[in-house]
């Protein structure tokens, strides 16, 4: 069980973007992302983890408020050892809008 140790913020008034993390491949990478979001009790909209052709990393996307502790969170992601790179997009990045149509 992950405890929470912060309370979650209103997401009024707050931007939604995309957090794209290449990662490698290992297990309990998702894991610790989730973790990190968890523990602050950072609400996370929307979750996708596809392994890339190489089959040694995976791409994570995530849907989240641009609230003012995301720099920080971004920065912790960046420190774990398995996250390889993390790209911020404006909530209409492709991969969520292509899933939506998927499931409409």
């Amino acid at each position: 069980m992950i405890e929470q140790v912060a309370e979650p913020l209103p997401t009024g008034g707050f931007e939604k973007v995309v957090l794209e993390l290449e990662v490698n491949n290992h297990p309990g990478v998702m894991s610790h992302v989730c973790g990190l979001f968890a523990r602050r009790a950072f609400n996370v909209e929307g979750i996708l983890c596809m392994p890339l052709p190489d089959g040694r990393r995976s791409r994570i996307w995530l849907t989240v408020f641009a609230d003012q502790r995301l720099e920080q969170l971004v920065r912790q992601l960046e420190r774990l050892v398995d996250v390889l790179e993390v790209r911020r997009h404006g909530a209409d990045h492709e991969v969520f809008v292509q899933l939506e149509r998927f499931f409409q």
